[in-house]
């Protein structure tokens, strides 16, 4: 059973995702494809459901609330924890190792395809990558900083659930990008 600070993170984490990918709420990100929004809020859930799982497993224990907290307290944290991510996700997407693995990615690209605008594919992988060491930010190292249990992602569960964890991260940040490709502003 998860305590009551670790369910107001899993709903912090809902809408901070929108933070990162659209730096808005869903509901006012314009789209011409109804499916593509419902594909994106399936797999959100899907990876927070995964995230539950893993919050049980390693004993996630956030520290506990002193305060009731409002729709605009609840608002302001997810857009702050978003905006953290986004930040530190940009820090590292410089890197000289991610440089170097975003130019591995092109390769591997540019020999499935020769006929490609390489810039705009350099700006897509860059996007991608950023994107996903943000959601990682957002909700692994935070997990990992609220946890008493983190040895038992080491275990065979804990790794299922690592491999479901990214398979729905990449998901969700393909949905996104999909979405600001079809017309949600880009950020």
């Amino acid at each position: 059973m998860l305590s009551k600070e670790s369910k107001i993170r899993v709903l912090e984490n809902f809408y901070s995702l929108d933070y990162i990918f659209f730096g808005k709420p869903l509901k006012k990100v314009e789209s011409c494809c109804l499916g593509l929004v419902e594909e994106y809020i399936n797999v959100k859930g899907a990876l927070l459901a995964i995230m539950v799982e893993m919050y049980k497993l390693v004993e996630h224990s956030p520290k506990p609330l002193t305060e009731k907290i409002s729709t605009k307290v609840f608002t302001a944290n997810a857009k702050r924890y978003a905006k953290y991510a986004r930040e530190s996700a940009q820090k590292i997407v410089t890197t000289e190792k991610a440089k170097q693995n975003i130019k591995e990615q092109l390769k591997r690209n540019l020999s499935e395809n020769k006929n490609v605008n390489v810039p705009k594919m350099v700006e897509g992988l860059i996007r991608e990558k950023a994107f996903k060491l943000a959601v990682d930010h957002l909700l692994i190292a935070r997990t990992i900083a609220e946890s008493k249990g983190v040895s038992k992602m080491n275990e065979w569960t804990g790794k299922l659930l690592e491999d479901s964890y990214k398979i729905l991260r990449d998901s969700v940040v393909e949905s996104a990008l999909t979405i600001l490709d079809d017309g949600g502003k880009d950020i």
